[in-house]
């Protein structure tokens, strides 16, 4: 393998464990109490054991498809069945999770996931069919109700909502990034090493997950949004749709979330073609690992952001969407300034190297997006309808990522990676209208607090 994949490694390797290891200085740090922090690394675990499960099936999905003869027409049918599973029926048991129970929703992930994993080892199509739509029904409860237990939870035992930032960065740093490294080379060990062959890593997605839903069952107490029983699905859903058209924050956060994840499930098809045009013999497992330790250094960096008060969140992600912009405008830039090579095979190219450094900063961004988002939700979001919000994010993401798919081939990548620069762009502007909104709001509040206090004690009034 190459140099200069080495050096890449290294370098963010290295970065990452100064931010890691070096130490914090005191104004980094935020004291805490031993029961948050007992709290905060149970949670951190079953995030981990959750993101485990997932991350051991991503690199083998396709290729496991392949082995059992099935074509790219049928296999890119499969993936939009789970994205759309993910639309349509997971936004519905998403939603459950407010009125039947957070803890409940995520023992139901464990159960759904496991048995998609099983489905995995029939080579029959429509078996397969259930098992995405099983998948896609998991991962739309992966994306809201642990995180929905999580900030219910967080403020029911009294806990500072200053904490909240620690346990979202350091579940990204472990759960998305070292957890998702140490899967691909685990996934890599089993079917390559052991020549356990592609459908190995589902099992030991599935054993992870029950170790996973054991914890949850032994160590979680359960929490609701809204219990009443007088209200129904249907009703959920109006307050939903309610909540977000009444309050621009939350609409402005749920365009936010989905311009970003959407270009995010875009670069994710995107970058092996992007890499190899010619074929080049590049190592896949490898750019995914220092991929994921980019993320790993974005959410480490995310984490000494908002330990501090400033600059707040609202603000510094505008500079974050800007960046990632600009990040994925390379693989254009490179096509018009850099002489294309017509050689097959072979090492990656030059502009295949700069492309290469655009889409670790990407990852970085990435690294910082889920964190602050996490944060952001967990001011904007009412607690009475978390999970039902979050699963309508969910709606039109999952809507773009089926018609990206769909028109995969329908378009030249330069163009594919131009609509989603022009998305994280524009993601960038609504993040500065968002910032305004809060700053607005905050200072409206504080005038207010002063005239109560005014009317309170008015022999103290200026």
């Amino acid at each position: 393998m190459e140099l200069f994949y080495y050096v890449v490694f290294g370098a963010m390797a290295a970065v990452v464990a100064a931010l890691e290891l070096g130490g914090k200085s005191n104004k980094d740090r935020i004291p805490t109490s031993q029961a948050f922090n007992s709290f905060k690394n149970n949670y951190i675990l079953v995030y981990s054991l959750m993101m485990a499960g997932d991350w051991l099936q991503g690199p083998y999905v396709y290729y496991l498809y392949s082995t059992y003869g099935f074509g790219k027409g049928d296999i890119g049918q499969l993936f939009i069945a789970g994205f759309g599973s993910s639309m349509l029926f997971g936004t519905i048991v998403g939603s459950l999770a407010d009125k039947q129970g957070r803890k409940r929703a995520c023992v139901t992930y464990c159960i759904t996931y496991i048995l998609s994993c099983i489905t995995k080892h029939s080579p029959q199509y429509k078996i397969l069919m259930v098992g995405r739509i099983l998948g896609g029904i998991a991962t739309s409860l992966l994306f809201s109700a642990f995180e929905s237990w999580l900030v219910a939870e967080h403020f029911k035992r009294g806990f500072e909502s200053q904490w909240l930032s620690l346990t979202f960065s350091k579940a990204i740093l472990v759960g998305n990034g070292l957890v998702a490294i140490i899967a691909g080379l685990f996934g890599n060990f089993l079917v390559d090493s052991l020549n356990l062959g592609p459908v190995s890593p589902f099992d030991a997605a599935a054993c992870f997950l029950a170790i996973g839903m054991a914890v949850i069952l032994s160590t979680w107490s359960e929490n609701y949004g809204d219990p009443s029983e007088s209200k129904d699905l249907l009703t959920q859903f109006k307050g939903a749709a309610v909540a977000i058209a009444s309050d621009e924050k939350i609409a402005l956060l749920g365009a936010i979330q989905s311009l970003f994840e959407g270009s995010m499930y875009t670069f994710v098809f995107l970058w092996t073609p992007a890499l190899s045009p010619n074929d080049e013999d590049i190592p896949h497992g490898f750019i995914f690992a220092t991929f994921m330790l980019a993320s790993m250094l974005g959410s480490s960096f995310a984490a000494r952001l908002m330990a501090k008060n400033s600059p707040k969140v609202e603000s510094y992600m505008q500079i974050v969407f800007v960046v990632s912009s600009a990040s994925l405008l390379l693989p254009i830039l490179t096509t018009f300034l850099v002489p294309p090579s017509n050689v097959k095979g072979g090492g990656i190219s030059f502009a295949g190297s700069i492309q290469l450094l655009g889409f670790c900063t990407f990852e970085s961004c990435v690294g910082i997006f889920w964190p602050s988002i996490m944060k952001m939700r967990s001011q904007y979001i009412p607690e009475e309808a978390r999970s039902t919000i979050m699963n309508f994010f969910r709606i039109p993401l999952n809507i773009f990522v089926c018609i990206v798919l769909y028109n995969v081939n329908a378009f030249p990548i330069t163009v594919m990676f131009g609509m989603c620069s022009i998305f994280l762009f524009v993601a960038s502007i609504l993040q500065r209208r968002l910032a305004a909104i809060a700053d607005k709001s905050k200072a409206e509040d504080w005038v207010a607090m002063k005239e109560r206090d005014t009317e309170a004690d008015p022999l103290n009034a200026p």
